[in-house]
């Protein structure tokens, strides 16, 4: 997607990127690889893994630079493909989507065989097949559907899993036998690297990362931090489930064990062990299958985006708004490859070599591209992330190196595979992709070596301005225009009018771009009209348009982003469920937002006179500052406007009150004497009584009430009843201030993404 047509939200946190990362990658691997491992390289097998982690952890390393650099969905495939050219793309293209389609088909296997063997009556690999396709069908339709729910699922699952898995560790550790260590390595160094690429499928999950780093916050330090963190984590979990599971079971028995950790878990933790495991085995076969599925789509899509896949393939679903033809596609090829299993003995461990064939290619020429990228330093690469001087270019070269020296050691069968698929790439290049207008490749101005031209951000004031109603954008703009011009300093101030376009979960933000295109059009529409706007009230806009999973939440990222230090938002005064004050949109900008917050409920046409009550609570100011600057739109003075209950008290005059309140309030909100109106009403009824006054005024400004409870800031308060019940325009304000979120909210918003 150009930077024309939108960007994507940054609503994915520290922790959700660490979910997708390393929660994806303590997966079915860990249930399924310590026997096949076991039996390749005995208690060594441990090394395996910490050679296929340091392999890993080189990729993400590359993978940060060019995630934070290019942040484009499609990961891997996206880099090389810009990087070195559409010929290399359509390999790493097809090499990433047979990938995944393979390591689906290993997770599934590998679910089936953790539910037959602990059945009596179970038994054969026709059964391990059955339950595969199975799984793989229900997995296939939660992806042709879509459902809100599938990501909170996820988290469930991969949190649950990991919690047997650290249970099982801390147990285990005290049943090791050293003797069953010995020999460490039975089949020698050769044995040890073999293995290292039959177990590197494991280590998939933190390209997941790389493939979503457009929707990742402050990547700078979110995106390095969990890639690497989580293939660190990831390989010492690992480590350390070899070392307990040879050291329990001897490695010749658990090398002809289908289940291994189950056996293992016999030992350890008696048959509430083995329920645990079992489960959690299952578990973790639909987290990793799913998230295979979900990767696989997003990389048809980023081949569809660039011309390199028909659009056949990567169309969307007209209701669901899925990538199902792509999903369909996936689901029958790993279903023939779940299939194969009843007819090749070693299938399990086939499909996990092929898988880490394919993403060790990949990784590769993803350390090539980073090189390429470097040299010929484009305008748009300014990564946030940069490889430290002192590894760089040795963490490429070490990269390459070790990837293909994995490959060189693998079973002659897989490499046949495997070139066979690179075979595929090469043949569909030739036969489709280069017949079509694709993207020149970095290789020319690599070895040129062009400078890239930068770019600095305003640091005026920043107003943020969400336009969605073409009948009610010219006058939040011009509200927002005479707010700024009352701010200008040294600085020009600035206006940024965003619009966003709400997506399912289940679709990849990016897709759906593509699939709307109707609202898109009407987004660059709404956009263009605020441009126009803008050149007539005489301000600095720019806009935004942004696709996004929860408007609220994506506004509020736009706030943080910009450094705003006021965000207008429009309202049409009512709410649509019980559980919301302003709504679903507007509710957590007003909890979460670090600056100044006026919500705009317009009536009239005109902005005309405006009145702020002057009471007692916290953001009186505010409202009063604003009321102040709307009323320079006619060109009068804002009335400052306060209520005063008679008093018993001689001595107590309420009006002398009243005018005191006021001139404090104004004081305050910073408006010099004779700038505002005062009056004051001394009434016994305060509430209806303001009501009644407030009439009388087209713009009534009211400070948001303070009670603890958020959901009841409204009720029983006198801006409630201005707002419901005054005829004219009604704007709610708040001052800046910084929030913290409760446990309850913290965990609800984590399970909503």
């Amino acid at each position: 997607m150009s930077g024309e047509d939108g960007e994507l939200a940054r609503n994915l946190g520290f922790t959700e990127a660490m979910t997708m990362g390393g929660g994806t990658m303590i997966g079915a691997g860990i249930f399924i690889l310590p026997g096949i491992a076991a039996e390749g390289a005995g208690p060594a097998s441990s090394l395996s893994f910490a050679i296929a982690g340091i392999v890993a952890l080189l990729a993400a390393i590359s993978l940060s630079e060019l995630a934070t650099g290019m942040p484009i969905a499609g990961g891997s495939y996206h880099y090389v493909n810009r990087a070195l050219g559409s010929f290399f793309g359509s390999i790493v293209g097809w090499g990433m989507w047979t990938g995944l389609m393979f390591a689906s088909a290993f997770y599934m296997i590998g679910f089936g065989q953790y539910l037959v063997e602990p059945v009596p009556f179970l038994d054969g690999r026709g059964f391990v097949v059955l339950l595969g396709l199975l799984g793989l069908a229900f997995l296939v339709g939660v992806n042709y559907y879509g459902t809100e729910e599938s990501s909170a699922f996820q988290n469930i699952m991969i949190g649950s899993e990991t919690a047997v898995i650290l249970v099982f560790l801390a147990i285990g550790i005290f049943y090791v036998d050293t003797t069953n260590l010995e020999p460490f390595a039975p089949t020698g160094p050769s044995g040890i690297i073999a293995t290292t690429g039959l177990v590197f499928v494991t280590f998939l999950g933190f390209e997941i990362i790389a493939t979503v780093a457009e929707e990742v916050k402050n990547p700078g330090r979110n995106i390095p931090l969990t890639m690497i963190l989580s293939v660190v984590s990831v390989t010492l979990l690992y480590v350390v489930v070899m070392i307990v599971s040879t050291g329990v079971v001897p490695y010749a028995d658990l090398g002809d064990s289908l289940v291994p950790v189950s056996d293992v878990a016999v030992v350890t933790m008696g048959t509430a062990g083995v329920v645990a495991i079992v489960a959690a085995a299952v578990i973790a076969a639909i987290s990793s299958s799913n998230s295979s599925i979900l990767a696989a789509a997003r990389v048809v899509f980023a081949m569809g985006r660039d011309n390199l896949m028909n659009d056949w393939l990567n169309a969307t679903h007209s209701r669901f708004r899925t990538p199902h033809r792509a999903v369909m596609a996936t689901g029958a090829i790993t279903a023939m490859l779940i299939a194969a299993g009843l007819q090749v003995e070693e299938i399990i461990a086939l499909l996990a070599e092929v898988a880490s064939f394919s993403f060790l290619i990949s990784y590769a020429l993803v350390h090539v591209s980073i090189v390429v990228i470097r040299r010929a330093n484009p305008d748009a690469y300014e990564p946030d992330f940069e490889i430290p001087s002192l590894l760089y270019p040795w963490v490429p070269i070490a990269g390459v190196i070790l990837s293909l020296g994995i490959i060189t050691q693998m079973d002659p069968v897989v490499i046949a595979i495997g070139c066979g698929v690179v075979a595929l790439g090469v043949a569909w290049y030739i036969g489709y992709v280069r017949h079509r207008d694709v993207d020149e490749s970095l290789m020319g101005e690599a070895i040129v070596g062009e400078p890239a031209s930068t770019g600095e951000p305003s640091e005026g004031y920043t107003v943020v301005v969400p336009v969605a109603n073409p009948e009610t954008q010219r006058d939040l703009l011009r509200l927002a225009a005479v707010n700024a011009h009352t701010h200008a300093g040294e600085a020009e101030p600035e206006i940024v009018a965003i619009n966003v376009i709400q997506v399912p979960s289940q679709t990849s933000l990016e897709q759906n771009v593509q699939f709307e295109e109707e609202r898109i059009e009407a987004q660059r529409q709404l956009l263009e009209n605020a441009r126009e706007a803008a050149v007539d009230l005489n301000v600095n806009l720019r806009t935004r348009a942004i696709v996004g999973r929860d408007i609220g939440r994506t506004i509020l990222s736009v706030v943080e982003e910009e450094a705003a230090d006021h965000v207008l938002l429009g309202w049409r005064g009512k709410r649509r469920k019980r559980d919301f004050v302003f709504g679903s949109t507007i509710d957590p900008v007003l909890k979460r937002a670090p600056c100044e917050v006026s919500i705009v409920d317009l009536e009239k046409d005109l902005i005309g006179s405006s009145v702020a009550l002057a009471g007692p609570g916290p953001h009186a100011p505010f409202a009063a500052r604003r009321a102040a600057e709307f009323a320079k739109l006619s060109d009068s003075k804002p009335t400052l406007l306060n209520a005063q209950q008679p008093s018993d008290d001689p001595d107590i005059d309420p009006a002398e009150l009243g005018e005191q309140m006021i001139d404090d309030v104004a004081a305050e909100a910073g408006l010099e004497a004779g700038s505002y109106e005062s009056e004051v009403i001394v009434v016994d009824e305060v509430q209806s009584a303001i009501v009644d006054h407030v009439e009388t005024y087209d713009t009534v400004c009211a400070g948001v009430s303070e009670k603890s409870d958020f959901s009841k800031i409204l009720y029983g308060s006198i801006a409630e009843n201005v707002q419901q019940q005054a005829g004219g325009n009604v704007v709610m304000v708040r001052g800046p201030y910084k929030t913290n979120r409760s446990v309850r909210e913290a965990l609800v918003e984590r399970l909503a993404d």
